[in-house]
């Protein structure tokens, strides 16, 4: 019998082995030609804009092509930093490598069946970021640190599966979504629940092998980090197709009350996973996390103005 650990990823690779979900066979079918998300699930909800139904289908329609364009690129920089740790491994028998081979499988479809609904949608939407230097300059090497340092790799695991887990939730459970965007994230969240237990299991020996360096980057970057990846989950041009100011409209909605309880909601599983985990101590809940779940030094939940719908 191996240690707790091994014997929680054997368990998650023989889950990974028994149900291999095909999205290509399964998930067969097509989002409507409606609004996808009902307006209480748009971004812009809470904020004083008046749009046609017709602009409100055009924004739900954007709003989900953007996230699924978010997720296929972070999802991609999560495979690269798991398979530059297969390729380091000095043991290509550990259970940890057989369930990051299960996860960059399904990752992959994951990635294919957003990218098959994103074609459906058609977006319109141009990205304010594709021709800015410097953008392209700090994605690359961020994210090329965040390959390199498995600390911060795994912390970044916890919050690209939480943040869509809470979003696909919302959206499969409210009556006016899409019919197979609901089935989508039905599906999306099942196979997302035990990546979620395997970063859970993995993070306190890795914490353990930290650096100082890698601490401090999880610590005091790493929601910052987050937040930015929360608020360009629907980017700026988006919010241009139904003719509203880009970049004023995406600043307005990331101060609007119930996207910052949306965003406090979803990120809070993360830091009870690094309270967990040793990474963080009640009570010295560095700040940045502090701002980032809506808490306080000690974890406890600081209300928000404004519950999530």
């Amino acid at each position: 019998m191996g240690t707790p650990v091994i014997d929680r990823i054997e368990r998650l690779n023989r889950a990974s082995a028994k149900r291999v979900i095909d999205p290509d066979v399964e998930l067969v079918g097509n989002v409507g030609d409606g609004q996808l998300l009902p307006d209480e699930l748009l971004s812009v909800h809470g904020l004083d804009v008046h749009l046609t139904p017709e602009r409100r289908r055009t924004l739900a329609r954007e709003e989900v092509a953007s996230i699924f364009d978010n997720g296929i690129r972070f999802e991609a920089i999560l495979e690269a930093g798991f398979a530059l740790q297969i390729a380091r491994s000095a043991d290509l028998n550990d259970a940890r490598i057989t369930y990051l081979l299960h996860e960059m499988g399904e990752e992959t479809r994951h990635q294919r069946l957003f990218q098959r609904v994103r074609q459906q949608i058609e977006p319109t939407a141009g990205n304010p970021f594709a021709d800015v230097w410097i953008m392209g300059q700090i994605d690359r090497y961020g994210s090329a640190w965040i390959i390199n340092h498995l600390p911060m790799l795994y912390v970044m695991v916890l919050a690209g599966e939480e943040i869509p887990d809470l979003l696909q939730k919302l959206a499969s459970e409210h009556p006016d979504t899409d019919p197979f965007l609901a089935q989508l994230s039905r599906y999306h969240r099942q196979e997302e629940a035990r990546h979620l237990s395997f970063a859970r299991a993995m993070l306190p020996e890795i914490w353990a092998k930290a650096t100082t360096s890698e601490k401090v980057a999880v610590r005091r970057v790493a929601p910052l980090i987050i937040t930015q990846m929360f608020t360009f989950l629907v980017q700026p041009g988006v919010y241009e197709t139904v003719g509203l100011p880009g970049w004023a409209t995406w600043k307005a909605v990331n101060r609007l009350p119930e996207r910052i309880a949306l965003r406090q909601q979803a990120t809070r599983p993360v830091l009870a996973t690094l309270l967990d985990a040793g990474v963080v101590a009640t009570g010295r809940i560095p700040r940045a996390w502090q701002k980032l779940c809506g808490v306080d030094a000690k974890g406890r939940p600081v209300v928000p103005a404004v519950q999530p719908a």
